[in-house]
């Protein structure tokens, strides 16, 4: 599976420092929105009513993951996203690990190291 093949899913929840304008999760977040994606912004270290903690906390489908977090963080929502059968994880530059990786080999998980933002910029090139 291609960063494009992953764009085709909607329903996204972007890990990371969402509601930090300078921070890449922020950044991913709003692209994806301005382009019509349902975007669920997931953070375990922000007790903000906008961010959610847990994937669990979120009623709808989540298609796909971007991972936008530190890696000893991330294996934490990797492990948690495999028990709620989320199965397709796009890993940001730095938020990657070899532990990460392998866990997601291990257990099914179609696991894609990328960026978002490069990928939009691909399918929408005027407005990236």
């Amino acid at each position: 599976m291609s960063g494009q093949d992953f764009l085709q899913f909607k329903n996204w929840a972007v890990c990371g420092d969402v509601l930090n304008e300078n921070k890449y999760a922020y950044k991913i977040t709003k692209k994806l929105e301005e382009h019509g994606y349902n975007v669920f912004k997931v953070n375990p270290r922000t007790k903000k009513e906008e961010v959610y903690t847990s994937f669990d906390d979120i009623t709808e489908k989540v298609d796909a993951i971007d991972l936008c977090i530190h890696p000893k963080i991330g294996i934490n929502l990797v492990k948690e996203a495999k028990e709620l059968n989320i199965n397709k994880i796009l890993i940001q530059p730095g938020a990657e690990s070899e532990e990460i990786l392998n866990f997601c080999q291990e257990n099914d998980i179609m696991a894609l190291e990328g960026c978002v933002l490069v990928e939009l910029s691909k399918k929408f090139p005027k407005d990236v």
